[in-house]
């Protein structure tokens, strides 16, 4: 740890929902109930039993999180501070979850607090992905399990439009395809060798929304489509050409053990922080960080992009 404040001038564009109505835009009422329903089955399939500190980075509005009854606690890290809200609304304030907005490439917590980690659906907003994987592990326990999801560019469309001559882009190719503003799709070797890196080991994945087809979505029943890819989920330690890839990952390797009460470290200097809302003060370096009704609120200086 140090204290001198990190220089943000080179910190990665943050894709920023500030005040989007994504959850019902995008899920309630936007057509996206296979969706959801194979990503349940996904989480069903990899999560472990139980544990006690789950963190849930890009945690959004919650979807997800009622997913996570296995632990004694979710911390929920997003870094729109309206998304968060809706949240709250929905799962109440209880100490059950803890609500945190924060970017992801400074992550305000003490290193090894967590035996548990999601990152679903945001690391395709990653401008720089394997700094985002880097500071997960570090604030993840020995043996912590991490389900990270990712969109796919080497699914069977991509491919197909390829061959067609109908897209430029190969999707065989290693590097990440930046198809819109801070959305990238990643090729599924790129994504192992990352983690592996960052000192994960893979030890499973699916291959999820097969079906994700306008006219099979309307045509077929949700049951029949949600079913049929829960049986090509399990395809997905053997290929995986689908849009979206599930893995559980596990820490291998020393982590640090937290002093112990620490929870926060200050964003800017690294230095643990005393939990005294309705302000948290770094003694080293003199930085604040509000907590307004109930959110915890680390976001500094760095770049964000509009959704």
């Amino acid at each position: 740890m140090t204290d001198k404040k990190e220089d943000m001038t080179d910190t990665p564009p943050v894709c920023n929902y500030e005040g989007s109505d994504y959850q019902t835009s995008f899920w309630d009422e936007g057509g996206r109930a296979y969706e959801d329903a194979c990503e349940e089955i996904a989480l069903k399939r990899l999560l472990p039993t139980g544990g006690k500190l789950m963190l849930e980075l890009g945690a959004g509005a919650g979807r997800n999180t009622p997913r996570y009854r296995g632990y004694e606690r979710v911390v929920l890290l997003d870094y729109s501070r309206t998304q968060l809200e809706q949240a709250k609304q929905r799962l109440g304030d209880s100490g059950e979850y803890i609500y945190v907005a924060a970017d992801v490439y400074h992550l305000p917590f003490v290193n090894g607090l967590f035996d548990g980690a999601t990152m679903i659906r945001t690391l395709h907003h990653m401008a720089e992905a394997r700094l985002a994987l880097q500071q997960v592990r570090t604030v993840l326990q020995e043996n912590a399990i991490f389900i990270l999801e990712y969109a796919n560019k080497q699914n069977l469309k991509s491919i197909l439009r390829y061959l067609l001559r109908r897209q430029s882009w190969n999707p065989f190719s290693p590097e990440p395809i930046e198809f819109a503003a801070l959305n990238f799709d990643f090729h599924p070797a790129t994504v192992r060798s990352w983690l592996q890196l960052c000192n994960f080991s893979v030890e499973r994945q699916l291959t999820v929304s097969h079906f994700r087809i306008g006219f099979l979505k309307k045509s077929l029943p949700l049951k029949l489509l949600v079913f049929l890819d829960s049986l090509a989920q399990l395809t997905g330690d053997a290929w995986q050409f689908s849009p979206s890839v599930f893995t559980r990952n596990r820490m291998v390797g020393k982590s640090e053990i937290p002093v112990e009460g620490t929870f926060f470290k200050c964003p800017a200097c690294g230095v643990a922080l005393e939990d005294t809302p309705p302000d948290l003060v770094c003694a080293t370096c003199g930085e604040h960080y509000p907590v307004v009704d109930g959110i915890y609120d680390f976001r500094r200086a760095a770049p964000a992009a509009q959704e």
